[in-house]
């Protein structure tokens, strides 16, 4: 697959993200990650992106439940006044489950840019009421065609 299109999120670091060595606590990664990926592919509002389809919240008749993480951290990233630059896309489209895949840089603009973070998150989706796997929507798999891409292979 050639590389199409990935989706930019601009996630802050809050001071409460920062652990005692000055740099972006590895359990705290995954809020930002959830961050970006709520931002991308749930939306809120007006200004959601056009990959923001499914519907969300108590009353939604399908829930989304994280069945596997795996993060791969290159660099430390420091307190930066600017938010970082999380690139997501998705690495696969199953029957019922989608992989979602992040690189999170540097803020836009820093010199040299930098990779911080990889990541990919499997979210298989749930029929509320029965507990059993809900198929992808064609809605969903419309919308989110141009941001497939290959998934993440990480080191080792």
């Amino acid at each position: 697959m050639a590389s199409v299109t990935r989706l930019h999120v601009h996630i802050p670091v809050r001071w409460s993200d920062l652990d005692a060595h000055g740099h972006v606590n590895n359990a705290r990664m995954f809020t930002l990650l959830e961050e970006a990926r709520i931002a991308a592919f749930w939306g809120g509002g007006p200004a959601s992106p056009p990959t923001a389809v499914l519907e969300t919240g108590a009353g939604a008749a399908v829930l989304t439940l994280i069945a596997a993480q795996q993060i791969e951290y290159r660099a430390p990233i420091p307190y930066h006044r600017e938010p970082l630059d999380v690139e997501l896309w998705m690495g696969r489209l199953g029957g019922a489950s989608l992989q979602v895949c992040y690189e999170v840089f540097s803020p836009v603009g820093h010199d040299p840019r930098t990779l911080y973070t990889r990541a990919a998150t499997t979210i298989v989706l749930v029929d509320r009421d029965s507990g059993a796997p809900r198929r992808l929507p064609d809605e969903a798999r419309t919308a989110w065609q141009p941001y497939l891409d290959e998934p993440l292979t990480f080191r080792g």
